[in-house]
């Protein structure tokens, strides 16, 4: 067979990739260059911010150009370096071609906010907000009140719950009095978050799911499910219904303390009385059970899915993966047909794990069929598909499918790793496939240029 498909790339492939190699090369390397270089430059920028003592003189020597969207870039990169980042950020303020925006600042107050650094965070906002006129957003003065509350200043996080207002120009909007709820429970101050809420509500605010998921996740983690319930049946009970059931709360809450057994009860439970849970609460206990258990979680789809409950993209994200690492291939098809009749275009990190269950398993034509199939009826395989595929194909010995899939992988605009070129270069030399293996090297010299 090995033969056979030689012969054929040989015959049909060769014209076809001479004609169109110098086209296929132009556009992978005029495609991916410029990208290239632009995430080299911030990788090489954040470096020098993360490691160079000297890191100010040493930029000043780079010959960029300082945009917001590279001091963010940067900034998000170096984020668990919050000293080297507040030096990168000011010395981006002092090229009179940059000027701060909002996203960039809101970045370093958080990176500085979650180091424990609140004086040069303070000085900071002073600065910005002073010189700039900007602003913090409600998500970013959330985020400082949480950073507060996560390392015990719970005093502090009331201080700027309190004077949000009048100090950072910020409404006490709801994502404020969530975070807030969060850092009192994270201190295990359970009576100021519940007057917490009962202040929420008289300011006429309802609260969402995050409010609630707060409370009861706080409750259940110290294993205070009782209350948990009578806060839900209270709340109901003053017409504020949560977004979703109270009992989905519980399962959630009891998953998050790390009660697994107790929540696959409830959840059992649930469904022996003829309801089923909600999909974002299904697809946390699938989630979590999944590891440990997935002929459970498979048993689980079947009973809700009989029920009526609707799984969506994320279920399936979930599900097929899981499934198809435990070798239960055929359930795996299973779930993908489901999702396509579901009107659903399966996307490469769902059904490539297919894949590479059916190589493990050593059918290899079984696997390329099915990739066939998927390349007509969903959305096209990526680079990383390819790269497993290719792997599989080497380790099988295939090295003619291999270099197969690199001619297909190249015409598609990818380029193939070097790492794939080594293997599928060596494996047809060691197995006599000389002038193929010639034109693998070609094409990778044609591409890099080495």
């Amino acid at each position: 067979m090995l033969q056979t498909c030689s012969k054929l790339i040989l015959r049909h492939s060769k014209p076809r990739l001479l004609l169109n190699l110098h086209s296929i090369t132009k556009t992978l390397t005029t495609a991916s260059s410029s990208r290239d270089e632009y995430f080299a430059v911030i990788h090489h920028v954040s470096n020098i911010v993360r490691r160079d003592f000297y890191l100010e003189r040493t930029l000043n020597k780079l010959r960029i150009t300082v945009t917001p969207e590279l001091v963010f870039r940067v900034l998000r990169a170096c984020s668990n370096n919050p000293t080297e980042s507040l030096r990168f950020f000011n010395w981006a303020r002092t090229h009179p071609s940059y000027s701060p925006t909002s996203l960039e600042f809101e970045q370093i107050v958080t990176t500085l906010a979650r180091a424990n650094t609140y004086q040069s965070m303070w000085a900071l906002i002073r600065q910005v907000t002073l010189h700039h006129r900007l602003s913090l957003s409600p998500s970013a003065v959330a985020s400082v009140i949480e950073a507060y509350g996560d390392n015990r200043h719970v005093d502090q996080s009331v201080q700027v719950f309190n004077k949000s207002p009048l100090l950072l120009n910020c409404p006490q909007t709801l994502p404020l009095y969530n975070a807030l709820l969060r850092s009192l429970c994270h201190n295990k101050l359970f009576h100021g978050a519940y007057a917490l809420v009962r202040r929420m509500l008289r300011k006429g605010l309802r609260p969402d799911k995050t409010t609630y998921a707060v409370l009861v996740n706080a409750w259940c983690s110290n294993g205070k499910l009782r209350e948990a319930k009578l806060f839900l049946e209270e709340m109901s009970e003053k017409g504020f219904n949560p977004p979703v059931r109270g009992r989905d709360l519980l399962v959630e809450g009891l998953l998050n303390a790390g009660y697994v057994e107790s929540a696959k009860g409830m959840v059992r439970n649930m469904i022996k009385q003829g309801s089923v849970p909600d999909v974002g609460t299904f697809n946390a206990v699938v989630e979590t059970v999944s590891k440990e258990d997935v002929q459970f979680c498979v048993g689980l789809y079947h009973e809700v899915c009989a029920l009526g409950m609707a799984p969506d993209v994320n279920t399936y994200k979930i599900l097929v993966p899981a499934v198809s690492k435990s070798g239960m291939v055929d359930e795996a098809f299973r779930l993908l047909n489901n999702f396509i009749e579901d009107g659903h275009k399966p996307f490469p990190s769902l059904y490539a794990p297919v894949i590479k269950a059916l190589c493990r398993r050593g059918q290899f034509d079984d696997a390329f069929c099915f990739f066939g199939d998927m390349k007509a009826k969903a959305h096209p395989p990526n680079r990383p598909l390819y790269t497993m595929l290719i792997t599989m194909c080497g380790r099988a010995g295939k090295f003619v499918e291999a270099a197969n899939y690199i001619f297909e992988m190249t015409e598609m605009g990818l380029v193939p790793i070097s790492r794939c070129f080594d293997m599928v270069t060596d494996g047809l030399k060691n197995c006599g496939k000389h002038d193929l293996a010639r034109r693998v090297q070609e094409l990778e010299v044609s591409i890099r240029g080495v």
